[in-house]
């Protein structure tokens, strides 16, 4: 099929998966169609009807080389992430990690999608699944009802939730900063990006009392409680024993509580929310208490006594489905479905659907399901991604895991084939997987004719 008359491919969602869907698609010499239903029709968790808008944290983890996250970032810079560059483009100090200023990322990647000249934007509900040209569905933990059931319809499998949490953010003026200083555990980079509210160890128990004497937002009773291990709420964690928020998000090692020149007992950390650092959200603080509550509780920890809150936790259901009995490692559905759906046009799923947990995961699922979508539209076979590299191993993951308990999953080295000969320091062996990868990648790349990042930005 020439240049000229390009194939079309459809993307439903303009979360992260989609937005990274529907650009790798358009790179790839597809016309894209991407469906966003926000604003005709709003979710629980959207404020605005930006594409790309961030609904939880505002930090998509490490950027640093040697860690899951920060190899699977270096990864999609080389097959050239809208997602990654926009939020290189608009980031904010938060030591090792790599947070946005959320207003900025959402705002560069509505636009770089609203003027591409093979992206045509539609805001309207799609409640049926288009069979015209091949689809990428990354709907997300927010899928509304109508398109749920024809997802059902097509899959023939029940789809599988928990519930997600978010953390509350409050206004940097109403912040004691003689009792919060700055600094980041063990002073990574650079030293600053999180604030630390000290507790002796009789405010923390105080304050653990609290969190589980207080009211709780009530569930639906035909739904019940089942949360990711990785995203618990803060009151669940603290119910499963006296130290575990010590030892969790309020550890406090590698900081000095410059009052006193001690290690505090524990810390709540507080992390920038844009780049002008007005906004600081609690770095580990998703809840599900009463709004009241949250107020009242929160406002006994040391330097937040006087605190503003411009939002306060929420908690929100997210839809996966069971892919290990329903995906490819390309991301499409398996062809037996196919077939017993009566579908024509390849369909993809990618983002928190398929079971991978977190912004990055999400984004770089959406690469994959959108480059292949648009392969398949020009009569191509779709791809697999070495299982070296980390986005080939959560492809895998979604595709072959463990089909009777399957959970959803973060990037992490243990989805990585193991190293020969072995590496025994675990420093070393990560540092190994990872130029593994990037090597892996590069090749890849290679093969489509990509270039360096910076080539592929452009």
């Amino acid at each position: 099929m020439s240049d000229s008359n390009p194939p079309e491919i459809a993307v439903i969602g303009g979360g992260l998966a989609g937005v990274d869907a529907a650009w790798q698609a358009a790179r790839a010499g597809a016309r894209v169609r991407l469906y966003e239903m926000r604003p005709v029709r709003k979710t629980p968790a959207h404020k605005t009807d930006r594409l790309a808008e961030l609904v939880c944290s505002n930090s998509l983890k490490s950027n640093q080389a040697h860690t899951a996250p920060g190899m699977l970032k270096a990864e999609m810079r080389l097959l050239g992430s809208l997602v990654i560059a926009a939020a290189d483009e608009s980031a904010v100090p938060a030591g090792a990690a790599l947070a946005v200023d959320r207003e900025q990322f959402a705002a560069r990647i509505t636009s770089a999608l609203e003027e591409h000249p093979r992206i045509t934007v539609l805001r309207e509900e799609v409640t049926e699944i288009p069979d015209a040209a091949p689809t990428v569905i990354c709907t997300g933990p927010l899928t509304s009802d109508a398109l749920a059931a024809r997802i059902q319809a097509v899959t023939g499998s029940e789809a599988l939730y928990f519930y997600d949490a978010a953390s509350p953010i409050l206004e940097a003026e109403s912040i004691n900063r003689e009792i919060i200083w700055e600094q980041s555990r063990y002073d990574k980079g650079g030293g600053g990006g999180y604030l630390n509210c000290p507790f002796d160890e009789i405010g923390y128990y105080r304050f653990r009392e609290a969190l589980i004497a207080a009211e709780l937002t009530p569930l639906h009773d035909f739904e019940p409680m089942k949360m990711f291990e990785g995203c618990l709420p803060i009151e669940e964690l603290t119910r499963r024993g006296p130290l575990t928020m010590a030892y969790g998000p309020m550890r406090p090692v590698g900081l000095r509580d410059p009052r006193t020149g001690e290690r505090p007992f524990a810390v709540v950390q507080l992390r920038a929310e844009n780049r002008d650092r007005t906004l600081w959200s609690m770095v580990g603080y998703q809840t599900r208490l009463k709004w009241p509550e949250q107020k009242r509780i929160f406002r006994t920890i040391p330097g937040l006594e006087e605190a503003e809150f411009v939002r306060l936790g929420v908690m929100h259901r997210n839809t996966y489905l069971r892919s290990p009995t329903l995906l490819e490692p390309t991301l499409a559905l398996r062809p037996a479905l196919m077939k017993g759906a009566e579908r024509r046009q390849p369909l993809f799923f990618a983002g928190q659907m398929t079971g991978v947990e977190g912004y990055v995961e999400s984004a770089a699922t959406g690469m994959l399901a959108g480059l292949n979508a648009a392969r398949m539209a020009r009569g191509k076979a779709p791809l697999t991604l070495p299982a070296e590299t980390m986005l080939g191993a959560l492809a895998e993951y979604v595709s072959h895991g463990p089909a009777d308990n399957f959970q959803p999953l973060n990037s992490n080295f243990g989805l990585l084939p193991a190293l020969h000969p072995r590496v025994r320091r675990k420093a070393e062996r990560r540092a190994a997987m990872a130029a593994r990868a990037i090597a892996a990648m590069r090749e890849f790349c290679a093969a489509l004719g990509r270039g360096e990042p910076a080539e592929a930005a452009a």
